[in-house]
């Protein structure tokens, strides 16, 4: 069986975004033989945050070419293959209609997406011309992995007609030795693009809480340490809190914003991190993720930051340690790749 997996070339640093992609690649490969297809935009590191108007004009003929050129002479040199796979998004409903109409004119192949993002429910919840375009790029595809339970409901709410399989949590190949078990000392870790959560600004905690990642702000209250940034390899080699934190947004309340509210339907990378570390996590209530937290014994949920200080009170040592060794179990699958194997297996096989 000959497989591919297309993945968009993105040389972001110090950033959880590319891991995930990474991650399945690896895994894919080593675990079912897929084999690797790249497309390269003529993305610079830093691009996400500074382009200009050459980096665009750039962006577009990478894309031509890519449309006109390299993918349909890939799959006429390749009729033979089984399985397509898209990580998605590609930023572009074209060059996905032109990999569909390639796949399809020049093999008997079946394409599927694996979601990392779905901007109709994040960026696009208010756009709906372009939400459609999404919607429409989905409907081309012989089936979704879909962050979770959550999301692909919405998405069939939507109308997404092809079948929808459940990721669970996305896996995380993590080189760092697991964290042993040190005691209870209620300490906390946020890892992320510090720019994104000035939530922290309200955070007043009574226990050691440290912070991870670009953009920190000029200062923080009393009990925020900021420890630097790291790679997402490298990272977890720093972290020895009891817990990781999953939060976003500007409210201590609640999670808000655009990007805060997404928690309700996605699965935040950095919660892989914190559980394939050893580290067992702390997660709004109301986030997607909440589900698998709780059932899997591996943190406590939690509707607002103004509780955290009570609700680690309240937890024992003993109850701290039963987390810990749950978390034992889930990190060693994501560590070999369990998630996105399994949900492929199921895809594939439907």
């Amino acid at each position: 069986m000959e497989n591919y997996i297309i993945s968009l070339k993105d040389p972001s640093g110090n950033v959880g975004g590319p891991k995930a992609n990474m991650d399945n690649i690896k895994f894919l490969k080593e675990q079912m033989g897929f084999k690797e297809l790249w497309l390269d935009y003529g993305w610079k590191d830093g691009f996400w945050w500074h382009h200009n108007l050459w980096d665009w004009i750039n962006t577009r003929i990478h894309k031509y070419q890519l449309s006109r050129s390299v993918l349909p002479k890939f799959f006429k040199e390749h009729p033979d293959i089984d399985n397509v796979v898209i990580q998605y998004p590609l930023y572009s409903n074209k060059l996905i209609k032109q990999i569909t109409d390639s796949v399809h004119q020049n093999s008997h192949a079946k394409l599927y997406f694996i979601i990392h993002d779905a901007e109709m429910i994040r960026l696009y919840a208010d756009e709906p011309k372009r939400a459609q375009g999404e919607l429409d790029s989905f409907n081309l595809s012989d089936g979704i992995i879909g962050h979770n339970a959550k999301m692909n409901k919405f998405l069939k709410e939507q109308g997404v007609k092809v079948p929808l399989v459940d990721l669970g949590i996305f896996d995380y190949d993590n080189p760092q030795p697991l964290q042993e078990y040190k005691g209870y000392d209620k300490s906390v870790c946020y890892a992320g693009n510090l720019i994104d959560a000035e939530f922290l600004q309200d955070v007043h905690p009574t226990n050691r809480f440290d912070l991870f990642g670009p953009n920190p702000a000029e200062s923080y209250n009393e009990g925020l340490n900021y420890k630097g940034q790291f790679s997402p390899t490298d990272l977890p080699a720093h972290m020895d809190e009891n817990f990781g934190l999953v939060w976003h947004g500007t409210s201590v309340d609640t999670c808000d914003g655009v990007f805060g509210r997404y928690l309700k339907w996605n699965n935040p990378h950095k919660t892989s991190l914190y559980l394939s570390s050893g580290l067992p996590v702390i997660i709004w209530d109301q986030a997607a993720l909440a589900d698998f937290v709780l059932e899997n014994g591996v943190g406590i949920t939690i509707s607002s930051l103004n509780d955290l200080n009570d609700k680690l009170d309240a937890l024992t040592e003993e109850e701290y340690r039963q987390m810990h060794d749950n978390v034992q179990k889930v990190a060693n699958q994501m560590r070999t790749g369990y998630y996105i194997t399994h949900a492929m297996e199921k895809m594939i096989n439907n």
